[in-house]
This record gives structure tokens, C-alpha cells and sequence, in this order.
């Protein structure tokens, strides 16, 4: 327990080691998946739900530590800390996939189509933009529209981010009908999102031939909107560990880190998808 001489120190950090099992398992069985093994979905699956194990566990544990009184104001500030710098590597994890989309589209694709190179490597290839590759490697797809389920999307995640807003301000203001509330609400658009985001990704397989191997226009859109998706999962899996929570009483005005966590990783999935929807989708 913290006191105004002792700092708490967490023991047995079993959790981090779970959660990079179950990552590593997804990324196994995904990676099945685009090999064309038929395990791969399963494999996939076990990984996400040892994932969601280790977020519920996780949780349950900060949740026990932060109720019996083990954290004081010091062992906040650096649970703030860490919460910044770990959103700070997610910002740059996504500014990779930007910059790969940004290179493709302004580098790569120009080069391909124009002088020599053009002329030694694919003189039938056009510079245009999406693209399947040349020589159509990609085979023929009908690009995503900016228009219909992605800008519902779009407005489905501003709407979360006021709602979840609007739960805090009830929490501040210790109206835990209106915190309660706000948070339902924050999940169940967020879980509408990614069940949206799935009939896209349907409608692209089977109307619009749009797939992962559908040249650099087709692996740079779902990895994009994929990986976002799994972080919009993420995070509204928090927050129904935070939702519940709320309902058992937890959280104070002058403390509810846990609550802040999950607002932060929900606002920063918002300001994500703008961009996404914006260099994705319009551009």
C-alpha cells in the first residue's frame, strides 16, 4: 500500500507475457490465414480470446490494487506517464502505415510510370491512383467509396467520443447515472462500428473484388482499416471493464485513472480514423 513514504511497486507481472502470447498467436494464425492455410482462422481466434483474457484480467487486478488504497498521488503521475508514452507508440505505429500509403502514392507509383523505368520494367503501366500493380497483378476491384457505411462510421466514432466525454463530465460531477450511461453508450457505438466496418470489409470481397491482394491499393487499405478496427476492439473492451466498474461504485472524482486511460486510447482511435477516413477514403 502507498503511503507518503512507500511507493508501490506491482509484483508478478504475469499479464504483459499473456498478453504478447495471444498477439503473437493472432499474428501466427493471421499470417496462416494469407498463406491460404485453413487453420489460420482458428489460430487467430484462440489468440484474440487469450488477448481478451489478459485485458479483463489485467484490469480486474489494477482494479483490486486501486480499490484497497495501494495507489497514491506519485504512483498516478507515473501510471500518466506510461498511459502518454504508450499512446505516443501507437501514434507512431500508425504513422508508419501512413507513411507507406503516402510513399506508395507519391514516390513509388510516379516512378513506375514514367522514363526509362517505365519504359524497361512495364510500359503499359499507368500512374494512377488506386492502383492494382502493374501488369494488373492485383486483379480488377472497384475502389472503397468515401460515401455510405465509412462516413457512417465516421459519425458513428464522433458521436462515441462526445458520449464518452459526456460520461466523464458525470463522473466529475458525481452523477453516476449520467456516467453509466455515457459509457453504455461510448460501447455500444463502438461495437456498431466494427460490426459496420465487417459488412465493408464483406461487400469488398464479394461485390467489389477489393482484397488484401488486390495490389498496393488493396494491402494498404485493410491493414489500415484493419488495424484500426482491432484497436477500436480494444478499446471498447476497456471500456466494458470500465462500464462495469462504474456500476460497482468504482471511481472518484480526484481518482479514476482507469477511467482517463480508456477515454485517452477512445479519443485517440477517433483522431485515427479522421485521418484514415480523410487519406483513405477522399484522397
Amino acid at each position: 500500500m502507498s503511503t507518503n513514504t512507500a511507493y508501490y511497486i506491482p509484483h508478478k507481472a504475469t499479464w504483459p507475457v499473456i498478453g504478447t502470447a495471444g498477439l503473437m498467436t493472432m499474428l501466427a494464425g493471421f499470417a496462416n490465414y494469407l498463406n491460404g492455410s485453413s487453420i489460420g482462422p482458428t489460430i487467430m481466434i484462440i489468440g484474440l480470446v487469450i488477448f481478451v483474457i489478459m485485458l479483463v484480467g489485467w484490469f480486474t487486478l489494477q482494479a483490486n490494487e486501486s480499490e484497497s488504497g495501494m495507489y497514491n498521488h506519485e504512483v498516478g503521475i507515473s501510471y500518466r506517464h506510461g498511459m502518454m508514452w504508450f499512446i505516443f507508440s501507437e501514434i507512431v505505429f500508425f504513422a508508419v502505415f501512413f507513411g507507406t500509403l503516402w510513399y506508395t502514392r507519391n514516390l513509388s507509383v510516379p516512378w513506375l510510370g514514367e522514363g526509362a523505368t517505365k519504359e524497361l520494367l512495364w510500359p503499359s503501366f499507368e500512374t494512377t491512383w488506386p492502383t492494382n500493380g502493374p501488369g494488373k497483378v492485383g486483379g480488377d476491384f472497384e475502389p472503397m467509396s468515401a460515401w455510405g457505411l465509412p462516413f457512417l462510421n465516421t459519425l458513428i466514432l464522433l458521436t462515441s467520443g462526445v458520449t464518452c466525454t459526456w460520461a466523464h463530465h458525470g463522473l466529475l460531477a458525481k452523477n453516476r447515472d449520467q456516467l453509466i450511461k455515457g459509457l453504455i453508450a461510448t460501447v455500444a457505438l463502438g461495437f456498431l462500428f466494427v460490426t459496420f466496418q465487417a459488412i465493408e470489409y464483406h461487400d469488398a470481397y464479394t461485390e467489389m473484388g477489393l482484397t488484401l491482394g488486390s495490389g498496393v491499393y488493396g494491402s494498404t487499405f485493410f491493414m489500415l482499416t484493419g488495424f484500426h478496427g482491432f484497436h477500436v476492439c480494444v478499446g471498447a473492451i476497456i471500456l466494458s471493464v470500465v462500464v462495469f466498474r462504474s456500476s460497482k461504485g468504482h471511481f472518484k472524482p480526484e481518482n479514476h485513472f482507469a477511467f482517463e486511460a480508456a477515454a485517452w486510447y477512445w479519443h485517440f482511435v477517433d483522431v485515427v480514423w479522421l485521418g484514415l477516413f480523410v487519406f483513405v477514403y477522399l484522397i
